[in-house]
Parts: C-alpha cells; sequence; structure tokens
C-alpha cells in the first residue's frame, strides 16, 4: 500500500512525496486509519521505526478538515513528551507534514523563557508538543487552555513513567474535555507500562510492531569485555578507524561524559557532550553541530537519549552500560534507522557482567563478543596518543632505563 491510497488531504500527500515517503512504515499503516476514525489507541513500536508521521499524519488530516479559516479554534492536539530535545523534534515533523495546510504546531519546553511561548500561544496554535513542567507552569498562568483539545498523545511514555511523569500525566486528564482521543506511543512495554495504558485509553486498538525483537534488525551488535580504566583508550582507537563516521557515545553520568570528553581532547579528537547540567541553547547547538556532522562524536547520557534522532549515525557505543536494560534499546535505536545499517559496540567491565546478562535476557538474544587477544588488547593501551595517560608504556621506557643503569660493574676478586 502506497500513502497515495490514504484517504488523507492532498496537501499531506504532496508534503510526503517531497520528504520521499511513498510506502508506511509497519506502525504507519497499523497507527493511521483507526486514528483517522477517532479510536484510542495503544501502541508499542521500537525506535526508528516512524511512529511520530504514524500520529502526525491523521491528526493533521483531522485538524486540516475540520478547521475554520475564519476563527481561532484553540490548541486541538497535545502531545506530551519526556524531553525539550523530543519536543522540538516532534514539532519538526509537524512542521514538515503540515505545509500548505491550515494546521500550525508550536512546542513549548522549560529552561528558556516563556514570554516567546506566551505570545505564539495566543495567535492559531492546533497542535502543541510540551514537556510537562513547563506546560503546567503555562496552564497555571491561565496563558493556556485546554478545555478545548480533543486528542492526546503521550509519546515515549515508558520514560515519561521512568522519569516520575505519572502524576502529571493523570492530571492533565483530569483537565481536558470527558470525551477525548488518548493515543499511547511506548518503545517497549512492562508491568508498569500496561497499568498506566490501561487506564488512560477506552477500547483502545492495539498495536504492537516486531514483539520479539525489541531492537532494529539493521543494527549489528557486539560487546568488547575491557577493563573500567582502560575503556578511554578502545573509544580512541574506535574513533580513529572510523574517522568519517557520526559516532554517539553513551555513558552513565554527566560527570564521566565530561571526563570522556576529556580524554579525548588529551588525544586530538573533537568530541561534544549533552546532558541535564547544560543550558538549553547550548544542547540545541551540540545536536544542531552533531546533526550537520561538524562535530562527528557526541557524548551523551540516557536523559538525552530519547532526544536523539539524527540521521546517519553509523555506530553507537555503549561506553559504559545503561543501569535499565530498556535503556539499551533506546540507546541503540538510535543507529540502523528506517533502511540504514548501524553498528552498536558495548564496552563491558567485569563490574557490568551481571548487566550484560540482564540485558541479554532483554533481548532474549546474545550479544556477539569481540575476541580480543592479549596482544592486541595491549597494542590499544601502549599505542594511544595520550602521553599523560599512557602509563603502562611509560613504566616499560621506566624499567628498561633503569635496568640499564642497574647494571652490576665486574669487581676485582681480593688477592
Amino acid at each position: 500500500m502506497h500513502f497515495d491510497d490514504y484517504s488523507i488531504s492532498y496537501e499531506i500527500k504532496k508534503n510526503l512525496g517531497k520528504l520521499g515517503f511513498k510506502k508506511p512504515t509497519d506502525i504507519q499503516f497499523k497507527s493511521i486509519p483507526p486514528i483517522i476514525k477517532g479510536e484510542d489507541v495503544l501502541a508499542i513500536a521500537q525506535t526508528g521505526t516512524g511512529k511520530t508521521a504514524a500520529f502526525a499524519i491523521p491528526i493533521i488530516d483531522k485538524i486540516h478538515r475540520k478547521k475554520s479559516t475564519s476563527r481561532k479554534d484553540g490548541v486541538k492536539c497535545l502531545v506530551m513528551v519526556p524531553t525539550r530535545e523530543l519536543a522540538k523534534q516532534i514539532w519538526e515533523v509537524f512542521e514538515m507534514l503540515s505545509k500548505h495546510t491550515r494546521v500550525k504546531a508550536y512546542c513549548i519546553y522549560g529552561g528558556v523563557e516563556q514570554d516567546a511561548q506566551i505570545a505564539k500561544l495566543e495567535e492559531n496554535v492546533d497542535v502543541l508538543i510540551a514537556t510537562p513542567g513547563r506546560m503546567f507552569d503555562l496552564v497555571s498562568q491561565g496563558h493556556l487552555i485546554l478545555d478545548r483539545i480533543d486528542t492526546l498523545v503521550l509519546d515515549e511514555a515508558d520514560h515519561m513513567l521512568d522519569l516520575g511523569f505519572l502524576k502529571d500525566i493523570y492530571d492533565i486528564k483530569k483537565k481536558l474535555p470527558k470525551k477525548h482521543q488518548t493515543l499511547f506511543f511506548s518503545a517497549t512495554i512492562n508491568e508498569g507500562i500496561k497499568k498506566l495504558a490501561y487506564s488512560l485509553v477506552e477500547n483502545a486498538i492495539r498495536i504492537q510492531v516486531s514483539p520479539k525483537d525489541p531492537v532494529s534488525k539493521n543494527v549489528n551488535h557486539s560487546v568488547a569485555f575491557i577493563k573500567m580504566d582502560d575503556k578511554r583508550f578502545f573509544l580512541e582507537r574506535v574513533i580513529k578507524e572510523h574517522p568519517e563516521s557520526k559516532i554517539l557515545v553513551f555513558v552513565r553520568t554527566k560527570v564521566r561524559a565530561e571526563r570522556v570528553h576529556k580524554a579525548m581532547e588529551r588525544v586530538n579528537i573533537k568530541t561534544i557532550t549533552i546532558h541535564s547540567d547544560k543550558e538549553q541553547k547550548e544542547r540545541f547547538d551540540v545536536m544542531k553541530q552533531f546533526k550537520t556532522g561538524e562535530v562527528k562524536v557526541l557524548i551523551a547520557t540516557d536523559v538525552s537519549a530519547r532526544g536523539i534522532d539524527i540521521p546517519n549515525v553509523e555506530y553507537v557505543v555503549n561506553y559504559d552500560l545503561p543501569d535499565q536494560s530498556e535503556n539499551y534499546v533506546h540507546r541503540v535505536g538510535r543507529t540502523g534507522r528506517g533502511r540504514e545499517k548501524g553498528f552498536a559496540v558495548s564496552f563491558c567491565s567485569d563490574e557490568e557482567k551481571n548487566t550484560l546478562k540482564e540485558i541479554e535476557t532483554f533481548m532474549q538474544k546474545e550479544i556477539t563478543v569481540l575476541d580480543i587477544d592479549k596482544g592486541e588488547y595491549h597494542d590499544t593501551l601502549d599505542f594511544t596518543e595520550d602521553a599523560n595517560s599512557n602509563w603502562k608504556a611509560l613504566i616499560k621506557d621506566n624499567e628498561d632505563f633503569l635496568s640499564k643503569q642497574k647494571k652490576p660493574n665486574k669487581k676485582k676478586k681480593r688477592q
């Protein structure tokens, strides 16, 4: 089936054609018809499957057909997301798909001044993409009215649950008209997600894509057993062996992100970092540099994993294994998107072996182990450009020097 076969507006079909989208993905094929009909939908789909367009296309179509050109109807659709980066990216999708239609989309998030956002809301905004914090601020101040919303989208619902937004979700439901459509999208499913989903949707159409394999089939997975203190040398090697590739590196904490960044600086590798300590403008600038390829290596924490939807990321490096096995899915989902091929390489220390087992159990398959013999392992340590950190080479040089100095002189025997 092609998009031309759908009974959606000509303007949307034209936009899809210009973007090179001819046939719907699985999640789009299964989601678009029931959403157009106004049914509640519970969709479980891995990252990189085109789920944003799966709800954006029918929402734009419904609003475009119903919207009057003579009056302001207020916000008709609210899309709740966990992170600022994700809000901005979903907004960009709505902007591309709604060109030449009557539909106007906008996004609001914290970390920036709210005056410009308030001014924009006073215009004719139909679709609002929002993070919970800023949204509730504007609702409480009376700048955002929710009584005309007829569609609520919860995107990356599992991540919102992880971040403690459960109460916010229930609170927002209370403020919406009693009769409205709820679209619930999540990359993973567990008991917590099931309980939340079925408390929010009514007689929902349940859609699950690739239930047996939570990650893209286009991703090649591998793991290398590396000591915690040696990981930076192996990251240096991976980056230098693939100088033209976009590489996304995941670490556990923002402190480690900056440490790895400095370690790469010492070996003349340009990297940028993204984590919660950065100002919003800086985070957007970082994403722009990575997206355009100005900087090819981005070091990120899990908080940012859901907001990174960058084309042509060839490698995801799990410098640290994630604390939760589900997060492995979200990390590696940044590569191998659509029809692209991707590689996920994980560095596993002795302390992380139990975490690796949990990830493999979650994925229901073993990850291929990269066989690194002792000689290759030590070569990686010895040939780093980090003169200050290549302590093994320094010790060896020092031992060689001392051994030469300490050669015993032959003494004459007493006569």
